[in-house]
């Protein structure tokens, strides 16, 4: 009896154990590839997509890095293109997560860049963006996440087209290492 006793309680403690050592931590790289979508706020131009993100944790909850995407673009406003940008960001981390375990591991952040291709004239793209990390392994994670981005061409479009936005959304899976 006492050894089952004894299994059961390695067993119920052997998760949150196994779970604390989830996540990211000072000096981790993270890869992440996702799908992606982006919609205006009428949902009458849409596109379609792939994004690649390679980022570095400065610290355990802040990471910066570089994201590419090339995206595909349908809806009744649009003919069929493509276009790609190109986005520096910043988000942070809580790394306590949701559960206290940080399986699952919400952030928030910002990006800026540059949106080229057929749709746009090539020009600027500022965002804020929110998201999720779901922790499936010790460093695997699936990545939901949200931005709204605008664009504009200069420093005196930066305010006044932040209303004219759109919405991204993506969902993929990452690794840090």
């Amino acid at each position: 009896m006492k050894k089952v006793i004894a299994l059961v309680a390695s067993a119920l403690l052997a998760g949150p154990v196994a779970a604390y050592d989830v996540g990211p931590e000072k000096g981790d790289k993270s890869f992440t590839i996702s799908a992606s979508g982006n919609s205006d706020q009428d949902f009458d131009a849409n596109t379609y997509g792939v994004n690649a993100e390679l980022g570095y944790f400065m610290t355990d909850n802040w990471q910066g890095g570089l994201r590419q995407s090339a995206n595909g673009a349908a809806g009744s406003d649009v003919n069929d293109a493509w276009l790609g940008s190109t986005r520096a960001f910043v988000d942070y981390n809580f790394s306590s997560g949701l559960t206290g375990n940080r399986t699952y591991i919400p952030y928030i952040g910002a990006n800026m860049g540059y949106v080229y291709g057929e749709l746009v004239e090539n020009t600027g793209q500022a965002g804020v963006e929110l998201g999720m990390k779901m922790y499936v392994l010790q460093k695997t994670y699936i990545n939901f996440g949200v931005e709204y981005s605008w664009l504009f061409d200069s420093t005196d479009d930066f305010d006044n087209k932040s209303n004219d936005g759109f919405y991204s959304y993506n969902i993929g899976v990452g690794f840090n290492w």
